[in-house]
């Protein structure tokens, strides 16, 4: 039922002894979820940090969890962060409204909480999460809504509200559709704390159809944020025009997700060309071919700060000897020479 707590801990906790006031790691998965919330009554007060699993299909977890976020933002303004994950298959046609409820509830009382992740709910997440998020907890750090779902309903204009309410914001989440020109300029405006993390996901139709955003714009970004990593997902719904328009040589890629329904060459050429000073992590997935090959010998050969390479398809040997060799502060990697059952783990470096 929750990670890490052992019989002897419940006990202790339900007679008021919190043994767990940082970090709870909470995951409902048994048929015993309704017994959760007295034991850890006592302890909701000292509960600052909390990674929330829950299966969203079966009543009882979902239920659990949503009881527990709710009983949170009654009891736990100290709250600094909380990171939800949702396992297995949403129900069809769910929205999730008791659980975005519950979330609401958490960014209206938690006005001390400094990292939201919301990446692993399968939910639209919408402008009002994020105006509750800009309203009531102005001490945000880091915040993820760069999620699964295949509607962008996160508007750049919400956006703004969010910078100018959390001026210490560094990691954002988004996807490519909420973020914009005026966006970028105000993250590249003199007075703003230093950002760190811009993740960017693309995969629904408002993606596709984003304005392009001005190299001139990330350019100003970049200089105002020398350390700036950018996170980008690539997924089918891009087309090849789309996609051209979201590589641009001024953008700091520390990590390329590529999962393209068209052309998968193109981009990794062009990564190689253009992010050889801040690659650090690749995954594609696409079929094999003696071209993919040659297009990840000339990435290996000029991105050598490389720590992971994870290739879901067949290459021939030349490529992983092509990293091995080039890439020397390679951590892991998926290159598979010959056609294996899934899943495909990585290979660690010694």
């Amino acid at each position: 039922m929750v990670a890490a707590l052992q019989p002897k801990r419940w006990a202790e906790a339900s007679r008021g002894k919190c043994l767990f006031s940082t970090v709870l790691t909470t995951s409902f998965d048994c048929e015993r979820e309704g017994t959760l919330l007295p034991y850890l009554s006592a302890c909701l007060d000292h509960i600052h940090n909390l990674q929330l699993e829950f299966e969203p299909s079966r009543e009882p977890s979902r239920r659990a969890a949503t009881e527990l976020l709710t009983a949170l933002a009654g009891r736990t303004p100290g709250l600094r962060s909380l990171r939800l994950e949702c396992r297995g298959e949403k129900p069809l046609f769910d929205a999730g409204r008791d659980i975005l409820d519950a979330v609401h509830a958490i960014c209206w009382a938690a006005s001390a909480l400094h990292h939201l992740d919301l990446r692993r709910l399968p939910f639209t997440l919408d402008d009002a999460l994020v105006l509750q998020a800009a309203r009531g907890c102005p001490e945000l750090r880091s915040l993820f809504l760069d999620n699964c779902t295949l509607v962008g309903s996160v508007r750049p204009d919400s956006v703004l509200e969010l910078l100018e309410a959390c001026p210490r914001l560094r990691a954002l989440g988004l996807h490519l559709a909420s973020l914009s020109d005026a966006v970028l300029q105000v993250l590249a405006a003199p007075g703003r704390a230093p950002f760190a993390l811009l993740a960017l996901r693309c995969a629904c139709p408002e993606d596709a159809r984003a304005p392009p955003l001005p190299e001139e714009a990330w350019a100003a970004v970049r200089r105002r944020h020398p350390g700036l990593a950018v996170e980008l997902e690539l997924e089918p719904a891009l087309p090849a025009e789309s996609v051209r328009r979201v590589l641009q040589p001024a953008v700091p890629v520390a990590a390329l997700r590529l999962s393209l329904s068209g052309d998968t060459v193109g981009p990794v050429c062009f990564a190689a060309r253009h992010y050889g000073a801040t690659l650090r992590a690749l995954e594609v997935r696409a079929a094999a071919s003696a071209e993919l090959d040659a297009a990840l010998e000339l990435l290996a050969g000029r991105c050598a700060g490389l720590r992971e390479v994870h290739c879901f398809c067949v290459v021939r040997p030349s490529v992983l000897h092509a990293f091995r060799a080039h890439c020397s502060r390679l951590r892991s990697y998926t290159l598979k020479l010959t056609r294996e059952p899934h899943p495909w783990l990585p290979t660690p470096v010694a």
